[in-house]
């Protein structure tokens, strides 16, 4: 596969989110990181470790369902390894968000013990909830709060302003809009991001980006499941746009003279990932 092209994102409402994110810090007792479980590291935002300073911190590793199951727990158990509290769940179907309000009470348990020494009963605890855009932080949180109290779609940056949303008695949930970091560093990074629809398609070259993703999934252990989901044979001199265009023909995506058209090939991989339908892949290992 050749060089990762260079991707880059950061409009200038993610700038005002750092902003807020710091100003907001002192509201709350606890930060929740929200990730994509198929991307642990990639989806982590460098920048929050300055941000948060010093807050306690749960990540959540979500779309746990969409992510192989083996890898997530090697995710967890390498952060328990640093000390770091964090699960894995699927906020759209609820699996796993049983743990969340447990988990929650262990890691402020000296702030519970405080308030209660102090005769301070019935405080709800306050959370800030973090994340990458279209990470699935609205779906946590409609989610916790049975019902649809923010909005959801499959694009990045559509929640733009703070809001509080209460889950119960106990808990309130301070929402973010979704927030990158002005410069990838890694290339990978940038792609990865760009793979899971956390980067505006406007700004790719989206055929070009379903052909690598094509190539990194048939390079990193999942070719059969690429073969079995587009019913397709690839040899391995397939470069990712010969994939590509296999899978337009294959779906019957053709336009005048039987050329395959591609771009309706690169948007239907792109979604079919994004949504899940390839079941069970990880990108990334600790």
């Amino acid at each position: 596969m050749n060089e990762a092209p260079s991707i880059q994102w950061f409009p200038g409402h993610m700038a005002k989110t750092r902003r807020m994110i710091t100003a907001n810090l002192k509201m709350v007792d606890a930060v929740v990181e929200i990730t994509d479980a198929r991307i642990p590291q990639s989806s982590r935002n460098p920048d929050l470790n300055n941000l948060i300073s010093g807050k306690p911190r749960v990540i959540l590793l979500n779309k746990c369902d969409e992510a192989d199951d083996k890898t997530t727990e090697k995710w967890l158990n390498y952060y328990k390894s640093q000390g770091i509290y964090a699960m894995a769940a699927d906020c759209r179907s609820g699996k796993g968000l049983k743990n969340f309000v447990p988990m929650i009470k262990e890691v402020l348990k000296d702030l519970l013990e405080r308030r209660k020494a102090k005769g301070i009963i019935g405080a709800p605890l306050h959370l800030m909830i973090v994340g990458i855009p279209n990470v699935g932080k609205s779906s946590f949180i409609n989610r916790m709060a049975k019902s649809k109290k923010t909005k959801v779609e499959d694009r990045p940056g559509v929640t733009r302003e703070k809001q509080w949303v209460k889950i119960d008695e106990e808990i309130e949930l301070l929402d973010m809009p979704g927030v990158l970091w002005p410069k990838f560093e890694d290339k990978l990074v940038g792609e990865k991001l760009a793979f899971t629809g956390a980067v505006k398609d406007d700004i790719l070259d989206i055929e070009l980006l379903a052909s690598r993703l094509l190539s990194f999934l048939c390079e990193n252990s999942y070719k059969d499941k690429v073969i079995s989901r587009y019913n397709i044979e690839i040899s391995d001199e397939d470069e990712g746009y010969e994939i590509l265009e296999k899978v337009g023909r294959k779906r019957g995506m053709l336009i005048s003279g039987g050329e395959v058209n591609t771009e309706r090939a690169a948007i239907t991989v792109l979604d079919e990932f994004r949504s899940g339908k390839h079941e069970k892949i990880t990108l990334e290992e600790p």
